[in-house]
């Protein structure tokens, strides 16, 4: 008795279900991905060496003093809050033009939080290179 062989058939991939399973794992991880737009602030911190460094005539100074008080360019603000800042800076900045450039001279024993929420502000507003003014150590004998 003779058998048929039956003839080699050649192993094949379909390619359809394979680009489909692609396609839904792009559209869930383009959908499930959280898109964070991080605010960063540029903050130049001079050190003291002595160098000193001249402020252009279109700066704007935020002064902040140990209790947490701001004034910006010697106006001292009313009160402490966030929307007051900003609306100063807004103000001051209109009146000095396209400047770019804030200068924050804070007292040694302010609050941290303080000189945080006057980098806030300025990043609300768009200033993006912040200085910090120091002083020179004294000199230890």
């Amino acid at each position: 008795m003779k058998i048929a062989r039956r003839g080699v058939e050649e192993a094949t991939v379909e390619m359809t279900p394979l680009i489909d399973v692609v396609f839904l794992l792009l559209i869930f991880f383009m959908v499930s991905t959280t898109f964070i737009r991080e605010t960063q602030l540029k903050i130049d911190l001079p050190e003291s060496s002595g160098e000193l460094l001249e402020i252009e005539k279109d700066t704007i100074e935020l002064t902040v003093d140990r209790h947490g008080e701001y004034a910006v360019n010697d106006r001292l603000l009313v009160n402490k809050e966030m929307r007051t800042l900003v609306r100063a800076l807004e103000k001051t900045l209109a009146e000095v033009g396209l400047s770019d450039r804030l200068i924050i001279t804070a007292d040694a024993n302010v609050a941290y939080q303080a000189v945080v929420r006057a980098m806030d502000a300025a990043g609300r507003v768009g200033l993006t290179h912040i200085s910090i003014t120091t002083q020179q150590p004294a000199d230890e004998d």
